[in-house]
């Protein structure tokens, strides 16, 4: 089942980007692990999954020792708190998706500064105004992201949003296009310790519209696992 899962989202990600008119190998597929266990796991980067994205640091704890050897990258993709940043340390993330607070991003810093690294972060962005949501509003991106960057520790390398929850293509390519639209003005400012490099967007019911719309990581969960077991 896995391996047809796939399969078939490689084929989806192949024609969501011949539809955008650009190279599928510019896609990132991050595989989201959050509820499912080490063995099928394990069975999904037999069939090609090389990066793998934890929510929660406790699951994180539980799965990246035994995969760090077996994959490319392990991402960290849920709210950061500034209590457990300690322990997500230790799993040597090599990209953490959700910087949305200044308090948070400079004991980061802080933390890093004594361990003598540098660490690569992405600025976590409301774009669909949702009070339930994480992350900065879009006309208040740049100046936090200037601030952010004077963090010497840290590498802002792009930015992330969640599309709404919503059957509405229309709302949810607009929350995208939000996204690409900040992502080209900044890089346009030329901030130093700034590289726009990556739009994090997408997840199962919702990353061909990222893909068209600029996404060059995508989190998917569902459609390479099935339904989550909570």
């Amino acid at each position: 089942m896995i391996a047809e899962n796939i399969e078939k989202l490689n084929k989806r990600i192949e024609n969501a980007s011949k539809k955008a008119g650009r190279d599928p190998s510019e896609i990132k597929l991050l595989a989201v692990t959050k509820t499912h266990l080490l063995p099928i796991i394990e069975e999904a980067i037999t069939h090609g999954i090389e990066y793998i994205g934890e929510n929660r640091i406790q699951e994180a704890e539980q799965k990246i020792p035994f995969l760090k050897d077996k994959i490319r990258e392990f991402h960290f993709i849920g709210h950061l708190q500034s209590n457990k940043i300690n322990k997500l340390m230790k799993l040597e993330p090599a990209l953490i998706h959700s910087i949305d607070k200044q308090s948070t991003a400079r004991k980061l810093n802080e933390y890093l500064g004594e361990l003598q690294k540098k660490q690569d972060v992405l600025i976590q962005v409301n774009t669909s105004a949702e009070t339930s949501k994480f992350g900065i509003d879009p006309q208040e991106t740049l100046s936090f992201v200037r601030e952010i960057a004077k963090l010497e520790n840290l590498q802002i390398m792009g930015l992330m949003t969640i599309g709404m929850f919503t059957s509405d293509e229309t709302i949810i390519r607009k929350c995208f296009q939000t996204l690409h639209r900040l992502f080209e003005e900044i890089k346009q400012e030329n901030i130093p310790g700034v590289k726009m490099k990556f739009l994090s967007m997408g997840m199962t019911d919702d990353f061909e519209i990222a893909i068209e719309e600029g996404a060059n990581i995508i989190r998917i969960g569902s459609a390479i696992f099935g339904a989550r077991n909570y």
